[in-house]
């Protein structure tokens, strides 16, 4: 049976769009991927950590050891000279214990850091796509609409700390499709400070 035309103009567009649906998608895939990778690195460290705090431990009960053998053999050694050193055990434990502590902290704060920026982009792609597939009429949905409709005049826009393309198109009120088209951007997530961008119908 011949397709209906309403129905073949809409397999049509389904076939142009699915890549552009995928592609955030698999990006985000990635990015957990390497975010799992991180994460067992973190773990090999932590594990790297506690066992220098038993070898600590191990090292403060031979000590105790030899100060209880020290008391039982009447050696020439004070008292407070055992204590002094016992102390400086101790002190040392706590500074190692306190310095892995915050070594540890301060990886996973890290590790927070680059996984919420990274969410935030591929959230930021989705949606883009997702817009991108609501606001495009069919009749720009052909292979070369993009390439055609790209457009080339706007104004000048030098990117932020924290910027995205969805939060320029905001600032700026353009399209984030426009912005990404006008300046051939591969992978929008990966802007940078400091670089100028042109925003088609921006203001």
């Amino acid at each position: 049976m011949p397709c209906r035309p309403a129905a073949c103009r809409l397999a049509l567009v389904c076939a142009a769009l699915a890549p552009s649906i995928a592609a955030p998608r698999a990006f985000a895939q990635a990015e957990v991927a390497d975010l799992s990778e991180d994460v067992r690195g973190l773990s090999q460290r932590v594990g790297e950590l506690s066992l220098r705090l038993e070898q600590l431990e191990h090292e403060n009960a031979q000590l105790r050891a030899k100060v209880a053998a020290l008391d039982r053999g009447a050696d020439s050694v004070t008292s407070a000279q055992l204590n002094a050193a016992v102390a400086d055990l101790n002190a040392s434990m706590k500074s190692s214990v306190a310095s892995s502590r915050s070594e540890i902290l301060q990886i996973v704060a890290d590790q927070m850091e680059k996984l919420a920026k990274q969410t935030n982009a591929a959230l930021d792609s989705i949606a883009r796509a997702g817009a991108t597939v609501q606001a495009r009429p069919a009749a720009e949905a052909g292979p070369s609409a993009a390439g055609d409709a790209r457009p080339r005049e706007g104004v000048s826009y030098t990117v932020q700390k924290g910027d995205t393309i969805g939060l320029i198109a905001k600032k700026t009120g353009a399209r984030a499709q426009d912005i990404i088209d006008a300046n051939k951007l591969a992978d929008p997530s990966r802007i940078q400070a400091g670089q100028v961008l042109l925003v088609p119908g921006g203001r």
